[in-house]
């Protein structure tokens, strides 16, 4: 593509005829005739590389601060917003040959993202997942280079987009950090429906502050034709007093346009029913818990802004299946239940807790800890959450990174001691779940938190293989 597409009129016409054959940020990755574009990042400085970009065959570069290369320089205030703008150009704008929806909040995107696909695959659509566990097309999984563990980069987002289309997406269903609202990753795109789930503690150490947190999540909705919010969260009220567009309000109480009521919470999951333009209709989830009808009156919202129709909306959640590190149950062939779950916030500890033992017959036992080089201010509380809950807790290690794990697991300890709570400290995740497992008699339910899908513990900066599902399979057979 030649430089003056790619860039516009702001492209200084000494250059005009430059032509690039794409489009990186990490100089290892440059090809001949890329353009290289500079990000400052949180780690390192993009400008450091431009001398090596250029070695390695860059055919301009893109810059905020000065630098010293013998190639065609465009310089720019704001290169996150940047490269956003020119992937969106090089890949054709991919985004605008499909529906698109974006999910943001603190919990539940992921698993709305997948009640989503289920609805939509009902109503004969071709759906894109982009999210936490993985980016996939139908039944097939698209690798991206992307270490962004939620919302990938501007330029991977156009890339996958692209791929998507030619692989006849209908819809994409996405899920939209607060970082990615923030940092300019889905610039460019616009999005047919925007969902909002909720707003509790998390990002602390970027954001600074809940309200800074909120507002970037609600940056969603400037971009959105339509919206959804879970109005029941006072997040979702704001968000829904402050935006112009077409909001549809969901929840559990009075004042929701589209309103679940009735529940009925067992071990295979969850019957209720929604109102919703005076007509009562039945429900049912296999993912059990009373957050899970939260995820599914979001899900439904969204497909109902789509303009898909009731029945179909209530077949789709019924033939939801569960998603990966959600409530997920591990094959143990013992007399206890062993569950793996995300949950890594206060609110995710805490609705993980209180769904277990909805359907526990014996005791709930967590075993959980808070990550490395993150919001530690959460830690304390979810102690104290889990304390308050659990029949017995273990705190442990989850992905310590930098920090010491043992000074993490005694942070978490000092919100625990506020509680009558029973607990063990044991800082090592592998020794820690195989003593839940020797402590846990029939009918017990031991709670997995915070690794979810990973299969890795973040050590100092080392991932580190490490799948719970593993670890347990290998530890019984082993006793």
């Amino acid at each position: 593509m030649l430089a003056s597409k790619l860039f516009g009129d702001d492209w200084t016409k000494k250059y005009e005829d430059t032509d690039i054959s794409g489009i990186a940020y990490d100089s290892r990755n440059v090809m001949p005739g890329n353009v290289f574009v500079c990000i400052k990042g949180f780690e390192t400085d993009g400008h450091k590389y431009a001398a090596m970009a250029q070695k390695n065959g860059a055919a301009a570069i893109v810059a905020q601060d000065e630098i010293d290369v013998d190639i065609p320089v465009w310089y720019v205030e704001d290169s996150r917003k940047t490269i956003a703008d020119i992937a969106c150009r090089f890949y054709g704008n991919p985004s605008k040959k499909f529906k698109l929806i974006g999910v943001t909040g603190t919990n539940g995107k992921t698993t709305i993202t997948y009640l989503l696909r289920s609805i939509l695959t009902e109503a004969g659509m071709s759906v894109g997942i982009i999210g936490t566990n993985q980016n996939i097309i139908g039944d097939k999984v698209l690798v991206t280079q992307s270490t962004t563990p939620t919302t990938p980069n501007a330029l991977e987002l156009q890339q996958l987009f692209a791929e998507m289309a030619q692989n006849g997406a209908d819809c994409v269903v996405m899920e939209v950090s607060s970082h990615a609202l923030e940092l300019e990753r889905v610039r460019g795109c616009h999005f047919d429906v925007g969902v909002f789930t909720n707003l509790t503690q998390d990002h602390l150490d970027f954001h600074k502050t809940m309200e800074n947190y909120l507002n970037a999540k609600a940056k969603l909705f400037d971009i959105s034709d339509k919206g959804v919010v879970n109005y029941d969260d006072e997040g979702g009220r704001k968000i829904a007093d402050a935006k112009d567009c077409d909001i549809l309000k969901v929840g559990m109480n009075e004042g929701c346009d589209l309103r679940a009521k009735n529940s009925d919470i067992s071990a295979r999951g969850v019957d209720f029913e929604v109102e919703y333009k005076g007509e009562t209709y039945p429900m049912h989830i296999s993912i059990p818990g009373k957050f899970s009808v939260y995820n599914a009156v979001c899900a439904a919202g969204a497909a109902l802004q789509l303009g898909i129709d009731m029945e179909t909306v209530r077949m789709g959640l019924a033939k939801a299946s569960g998603v990966l590190g959600r409530v997920e149950v591990v094959p143990t062939d013992t007399d206890y239940t062993v569950i793996i779950d995300y949950a890594h916030t206060p609110d995710g500890l805490e609705n993980i807790i209180k769904a277990a033992k909805e359907f526990a017959k014996g005791r709930v036992i967590t075993l959980f800890g808070c990550g490395g080089d993150r919001d530690s201010s959460k830690r304390a509380v979810m102690g104290e959450i889990a304390g308050r809950l659990s029949d017995y807790s273990i705190i442990t290690s989850d992905n310590p990174r930098t920090e010491d794990p043992q000074k993490i697991v005694e942070m978490v300890e000092e919100g625990m001691k506020r509680t009558d709570g029973e607990y063990t400290l044991i800082t090592d995740r592998r020794k820690a779940i195989g003593y839940a497992l020797d402590f846990a008699k029939k009918d017990d339910v031991i709670i997995l938190a915070g690794k979810g899908q990973e299969t890795y513990q973040i050590i100092g900066k080392e991932k580190v293989d490490f799948d719970e599902r593993v670890v347990v399979a290998q530890y019984l057979r082993n006793k």
